[in-house]
């Protein structure tokens, strides 16, 4: 498969009807890697507003589990997406995740800006230091996957576009950024689970990296300096060297689409290793226009299936196997 082939398929392609086809291209075929760093930026954007940093420094979870919180939150985001949004396994998986934050006290714009870091970190990401920028279809099917996923979530006034996602997210950092001692420690704990991914000698250098990439207002609100100048230039010549690289390789092939490959989780995993340990004691709840599991059964509405509305809600473990 010539290396735009894919991108000339996706042009053709209406992102209201096939966002989630297009999202699984972006995350598993053109852009599996820069996604996750994407997504990795946009875990420290949520350490710069004090109010989610102590939550998440009072739970501790990252500073006794680091690694097992982070690739929790990419498995879970990928179970909900695996089958389909609205697949029985999507369902099950943002069930669950509500039951992990149905023991928080979390403000809805808390959840929205969270929610826009997803959609708008990625493709800010891509279009800076991925092989080529997202094209119009891409860049909007990740607004619909993060407006779905908001919706299944619980969560009001969701975006519904990705210059919404936008507007919101950059709104919410002019108001919220500040530094806060909790911001520091958060981010401290992340960035040495990241640099863990990489030999002993070259973990100090990946701190610094990962740090050149991050704006000033970022860096005040979690409380480090701006790398030198030179180390800036470095690491984004770098980038863009790898970008080019990347540009010249074939199109992955659709039989090897790439998947997570969790550190926490070598032998695979089932949704409720995913989580604290404490979430398997909370009841699940159903999602937003479900029926409880005890309701009175009724007939079945056929704009019910038309909607995508599941026949069950029964929970499905599923266990992926690594190569």
């Amino acid at each position: 498969m010539g290396r735009c082939r894919r991108l000339t398929r996706i042009r053709q392609m209406d992102p209201q009807r096939d966002f989630e086809q297009i999202y699984r291209w972006i995350t598993q075929y053109e852009f599996p890697r820069d996604y996750l760093h994407g997504t990795s930026v946009a875990f420290l954007r949520d350490y710069g507003v004090p109010r989610i940093s102590r939550l998440l420094d009072r739970t501790q979870e990252f500073e006794r589990a680091g690694q097992k919180r982070y690739d929790d939150t990419v498995l879970i985001a990928y179970e909900m997406v695996r089958d389909g949004l609205d697949s029985e396994q999507g369902r099950a998986a943002a069930r669950h995740l509500n039951r992990i934050h149905g023991r928080y006290r979390i403000p809805n714009e808390d959840f929205l800006y969270v929610l826009a870091t997803t959609v708008v970190g990625p493709k800010r990401w891509i279009d800076r230091f991925g092989w080529r920028p997202l094209c119009a279809q891409e860049t909007e099917s990740l607004a619909l996957v993060g407006r779905r996923m908001g919706e299944m979530m619980g969560i009001s006034e969701v975006p519904g576009t990705y210059a919404e996602f936008e507007r919101l997210h950059d709104a919410y950092e002019r108001e919220m950024f500040a530094y806060d001692p909790a911001n520091r420690r958060v981010a401290a704990a992340t960035l040495r689970v990241m640099a863990a991914w990489y030999p002993a000698p070259l973990r100090r250098i990946a701190v610094r990296a990962s740090l050149a990439v991050l704006d000033e207002p970022l860096l005040t609100a979690l409380g480090f300096r701006p790398q030198p100048a030179w180390l800036r230039a470095v690491v984004h010549r770098a980038l863009r060297l790898r970008a080019a690289c990347i540009r010249l390789l074939p199109a992955r092939p659709e039989r090897f689409p790439r998947g997570p490959k969790p550190r926490t989780y070598p032998f695979g995993w089932t949704l409720d290793d995913l989580g604290p340990h404490w979430a398997q004691s909370r009841p699940v709840q159903p999602l937003p226009g479900e029926r409880p599991p005890d309701a009175e059964p009724r007939d079945e509405d056929p704009s019910d299936q038309a909607a995508g509305q599941p026949r069950s809600s029964v929970v499905r473990a599923h266990r992926e196997e690594t190569p």
